[in-house]
């Protein structure tokens, strides 16, 4: 409920609304952890500071799909054994491969690359989700 009210507010576009039915079906389906779920809120937040234009051009469904996809690689993608595919994403997205791939090269350049996060970011986000 959190993650789609903070959503739907940093990314205001009506078109492809952020849904909690949409959230609770990407969660299940790419297995969202809730550490991926805290590093995609620190990314938003990240974003509504550096650049808040990007958040005006994308759907609150993408932000949020794109964002946890991010969000998880980042954390768990080792390259082998455990690699996140963008055609799985997509397909627990209900958007093609050639999307999800546009969608995160836009992701990464908006937040320039800037996916590091210090743990006080992490916990800074927990205590306002807490609150």
């Amino acid at each position: 409920d959190i993650a789609v009210e903070l959503l739907q507010n940093v990314a205001p576009s009506p078109i492809r609304r952020l849904q909690k039915k949409y959230v609770s079906h990407v969660s299940r389906e790419a297995c969202i952890s809730p550490c991926s779920m805290m590093l995609a809120l620190v990314y938003i937040e990240r974003l509504r500071h550096r650049n808040p234009e990007y958040l005006q051009q994308i759907s609150s469904s993408d932000l949020f799909l794109i964002s946890m996809m991010v969000a998880s690689k980042y954390l768990y993608d080792e390259g082998e054994e455990e690699e996140v595919f963008n055609d799985e994403w997509g397909a627990a997205g209900k958007v093609d491969v050639q999307t999800m791939n546009t969608l995160e090269m836009n992701f990464l350049s908006a937040i320039d690359w800037s996916l590091y996060t210090d743990p006080r970011e992490l916990f800074e986000v927990l205590s306002w989700l807490e609150g």
